[in-house]
């Protein structure tokens, strides 16, 4: 779908940060250009997310940076979303108000843009960041269900990927420095943590 694009693979070292969290290496790779090119419906969605388990609805439920629901009304998370356009406490308010439900969290700096969430450790979850360097679009995704056949041409994201794992694909501003994006990830036994700073161009002419 996106054939022209170079891509930053962000995937899981070895490497710790001082608070002992997984330091994600960032790599330059694109195997799928096709990917996420079957758009997920609403009623589609509803459909799948009724006849799933626990797991699914984990993934996706309420709350969750991957359910089509997060901001209020339906959005096919595989459609690039303005994160940062919108305040956090604004865009969140109704979860939030709920106590306990809301799993994600923003902001920026005079240096970075920040993106907090949590990812529920459900099948295989392999969580992987990607950022398009000249659209400026971050995807965040990760493959949850290993035990259905894959698409037809042999990868999952590139056929009813909700089926396997799940994605959300944001819009980055326009002076997010991507190249420099660092992402680091906390585990425990439900959930695993994941925070994305990317560094604001020209931060450093801010002070």
């Amino acid at each position: 779908l996106y054939p022209n694009f170079l891509f930053l693979f962000v995937s899981i070292s070895l490497m710790m940060s001082c608070s002992g969290s997984l330091k994600l290496e960032i790599h330059t790779d694109d195997k799928t250009p096709g990917k996420w090119s079957v758009p997920l419906g609403d009623d589609v969605f509803r459909r799948f997310l009724s006849g799933g388990g626990g797991s699914e609805k984990a993934v996706f439920g309420e709350g969750s940076l991957f359910s089509p629901f997060l901001f209020g009304k339906y959005f096919d998370p595989s459609d690039a979303f303005p994160l940062w356009e919108f305040e956090a406490e604004v865009l969140l308010a109704s979860l939030r108000s709920l106590g306990g439900q809301c799993r994600v969290d923003w902001s920026q700096t005079d240096l970075a843009y920040v993106l907090k969430f949590d990812i529920p450790v459900v099948g295989k979850n392999n969580v992987q960041v990607y950022v398009d360097v000249n659209g400026k679009v971050m995807e965040i995704s990760g493959q949850w269900n290993n035990n259905k056949k894959a698409a037809a041409n042999g990868d999952w994201r590139s056929g009813r990927w909700w089926e396997h794992g799940y994605v959300r694909r944001l819009e980055l501003p326009c002076d997010a420095d991507a190249k420099n994006s660092e992402a680091f990830l906390s585990n425990n036994d439900d959930y695993s943590f994941l925070e994305i700073r990317i560094p604001k161009i020209n931060s450093k002419n801010k002070f």
